[in-house]
Formats: C-alpha cells, structure tokens, sequence
C-alpha cells in the first residue's frame, strides 16, 4: 500500500470526521484522480518537442501520455485540425497515490523561492490545479539531458462537495499551502 494511501486511511479520515461531523466513513472526501497537462503551442514548428515532453511525462507519472490533437484550425497560429498541441496522462489508484507522495515531500521542495503553492486555484467543487513552470523540479529528469523547459498543469480531482472540504483534504495530506 502506497505510503500517502496509508496515511490517508489512519490519519485523514478520522480528522476530517471529525472536523466536518460526517455521519459515515463514506462521506469523507478522498482523491479521485490527478491529471497532468502539459500544453505545447511550440511542437507546432519543432515536432522533437513533442517526443520529449512524452519521454519526460512518461518519466515522471509512471505512464504513457495520450497526446491531444487540435479541435479545429487557426489559420493565424498556424495550426491545422488534428495536429498534436500537447500531451496528458491521468493517474488513479496507486499510482495517483505514489506521485502525489513524490509531487507533495519532493518535487515541491525544489521549487526555488517556495512559500507554499497558492489556496485560490480550487475551482468550486473541491478540485485543485496548479502549474508549473519547469519539469526540472521533479527528481526523475536529468538536467543535462533536457533541452527546452517545459510548464505543465497538475490538477488533483477530489470527492469534496466544495472548496473549504477539497482544501482541508489536501491540507492534511500534506499540501503546503500558503499561509
């Protein structure tokens, strides 16, 4: 059992029934899914850039990414229908576990001048995204290897019916939030 999953079940779970009074276990939120984006208006020109984002996501979740084409063309960016704009993988049970665990004691830790990631980026459900600007911070890329650096979205899917819920869940999994 994944460590984070472990804590979830003997530490989350008690506080938040009693913080929030849930009558059931079941009512408790817990994490559904996390999503990792990554948008690449550049591999447009330079289709490398597209091998390397997927050799690169791949390295960090664990999982092969799907790589998302264009809906429709925009003659004034260039870009045709089905052409390949980015990649993205969704992580769910174990997995999602192991690299929240990594992302939260990790990866977070050498983002340089970190203060905590920001409390406003839930989206009203209890579900949280936050970007980053470069793939370096996680251990998995070597940084002589990299070429271009790459931003990209995590978004971490809970079950919480609101922001307040979403934000207390992923406080006491360990998230640093600002303060």
């Amino acid at each position: 059992m994944p460590r984070l999953k472990d804590k979830y079940f003997k530490q989350v779970v008690p506080e938040m029934m009693k913080k929030f009074k849930y009558s059931s276990v079941m009512a408790v939120p817990r994490l559904k899914k996390v999503i990792i984006n990554m948008g690449l208006g550049s591999a447009i020109k330079d289709s490398k850039i597209m091998d390397e984002a997927v050799k690169e996501i791949t390295a960090i979740s664990g999982q092969k990414p799907i790589i998302t084409k264009a809906k429709k063309s925009i003659s004034n960016f260039e870009l045709r229908k089905d052409m390949p704009v980015g990649c993205k993988v969704t992580l769910r049970s174990d997995r999602m576990y192991e690299f929240l665990d990594k992302f939260i004691n990790v990866a977070i830790a050498r983002i340089r001048d970190f203060r905590g990631v920001p409390s406003d980026s839930f989206d009203g459900r209890g579900n949280y995204t936050i970007g980053l600007k470069e793939q370096l911070i996680f251990p998995e890329i070597d940084f002589d290897q990299v070429d271009n650096t790459l931003g990209m979205n995590i978004t971490i899917v809970t079950s919480a019916l609101n922001d307040e819920e979403g934000k207390s869940l992923l406080r006491l999994v360990g998230m640093p939030f600002k303060k």
